[in-house]
């Protein structure tokens, strides 16, 4: 008698052969997965319970597995190996860290907002290299993070609280600042955080606000200002001397003020924002912009272009907007 093969006998009763071999292989027993055999040298309950015993009294509790393996052998007492405690802990779920640690404190984020300038300074200080390979300068650098104005600077041999303090008074004073009006923002380093920077501004009544440990976001108006120095093409690889990067500070402090377009309020330069002479300046370009308008007004699509915008406020970690805030309008003039 002739046998039919799976793929002609699927055909002929019209079954697909997924079909066929599904309820084949369901048919078939499976293979029951045997658990591993007890090593008859493992610790029967009662003795895992005694080491763990061991273990968590007060004697044994703040130390290492290891360390207590070792303390145990110094009082004559074998309760396993190391890799035994520490199979028995892991079972128990206490082999987190065993003794105290010190728990650093949860920093608050710092939230900052300027509308105008003078209301929130930025400072930090950054390394310059000297003639030698060890050899470093220190610039101080005060922001107006509104403006994006430089307000103070200072270079020195090495980094002084007490220079820290007396750059702050001097600009303090050159900026005509009140009691109450101004924050000052740093990061955590030595001198931002001494007793002296400290006890100033507690006199001037000026609020201190200082970065979370390790996170240079906290910081980011000084660390771009920084950035924009040390890209500069003409800025160098080591400086010979004090005077040679005090006078290089002069020239670039003296450009980024009076001369840099800063892209994050509107082109203007970090001067005339200071100072509120943007206000007229964008009014002239918006004068210019309409009046090419009016020439040919369809080369702009019968839109009006306007300059960019000046910014109404700047801050440090400002809450995000809701969606649909943050979307962007054109204001059009039809013809």
């Amino acid at each position: 008698m002739a046998t039919l093969g799976a793929v002609s006998a699927c055909e002929g009763m019209g079954v697909s052969r997924a079909t066929y071999y599904r309820r084949l292989w369901s048919r078939v027993p499976q293979h029951t997965v045997r658990r591993p055999r007890r090593s008859p040298l493992a610790l029967n309950i009662d003795e895992r319970q005694a080491v763990l015993d061991v273990l968590y009294s007060p004697e044994y509790i703040d130390v290492a597995p290891a360390t207590a393996y070792a303390m145990l052998l110094d009082v004559g007492i074998y309760l396993g190996s190391v890799s035994t405690l520490y199979r028995i802990l892991r079972d128990a779920s206490a082999t987190r860290p065993r003794r105290d640690e010190r728990t650093h404190p949860a920093y608050a984020k710092p939230e900052l907002l300027a509308t105008n300038p003078n209301e929130v300074w930025s400072w930090d200080i950054t390394k310059l290299k000297g003639p030698l390979k060890a050899a470093h300068f220190q610039l101080y650098v005060i922001l107006d993070i509104f403006s994006r104005c430089v307000v103070g600077w200072m270079i020195a041999d090495c980094e002084s609280d007490a220079l820290a303090q007396a750059l702050i008074a001097q600009t303090c004073d050159k900026e005509s600042i009140v009691p109450g009006q101004l924050t000052l923002h740093a990061d955590r380093g030595p001198s931002m955080r001494s007793k002296l920077v400290s006890d100033l501004l507690v006199d001037l009544n000026v609020i201190k606000s200082h970065s979370r440990p390790y996170t240079s976001d906290d910081n980011p108006f000084s660390e771009s200002q920084f950035r924009t120095m040390k890209y500069r093409p003409n800025f160098p690889e080591r400086f010979n001397s004090l005077a040679d990067a005090r006078s290089f500070c002069q020239t670039f402090f003296a450009w980024y003020n009076d001369d840099h377009r800063h892209s994050g309020i509107g082109y203007m330069t970090p001067a005339a924002m200071h100072s509120g002479a943007a206000t007229a300046i964008y009014e002239q370009r918006a004068l210019v912009l309409k009046t090419a308008f009016l020439q040919h007004p369809n080369r702009f699509k019968h839109c009006q272009p306007h300059p960019p915008a000046l910014p109404t406020e700047a801050g440090i970690n400002m809450p995000k907007p809701a969606k649909g805030d943050d979307k962007k309008t054109q204001n059009c003039t039809l013809n």
